[in-house]
C-alpha cells in the first residue's frame, strides 16, 4: 500500500497537466482518481466524515436566514 502515495502524486500532476492543457474533463479525473486513492488511505478516512459535519454546520447556521426567520431561544448563540 506504499505506492498509493505515487498513484496520488501522478494523479495530481495528470490534473495539473490537463488543466495547463485546457482539458477540463481529464484534469476533472484525474482529480476524482487523486481523491478516491486519498480517502483509501488511513490518513484520508476521516474526510468523508469531515465534510458531512462541516455540511451540517452548514446548513443548520443558513437554515433561518433562508426562512427569513429569527433563531428561536434553543437555535439562539449565547
Amino acid at each position: 500500500m506504499s505506492s498509493v502515495g505515487v498513484l496520488i502524486l501522478f494523479a495530481i500532476v495528470g490534473a495539473v497537466i490537463c488543466a495547463k492543457c485546457r482539458v477540463p474533463a481529464g484534469a476533472v479525473v484525474f482529480a476524482l482518481v487523486a481523491l478516491v486513492l486519498f480517502v483509501a488511505t488511513p490518513a484520508g478516512q476521516g474526510l468523508p466524515g469531515a465534510v458531512s459535519s462541516f455540511l451540517s454546520t452548514v446548513d443548520q447556521s443558513t437554515t433561518p436566514a433562508l426562512r427569513h426567520s429569527a433563531p428561536t431561544s434553543s437555535e439562539a448563540v449565547g
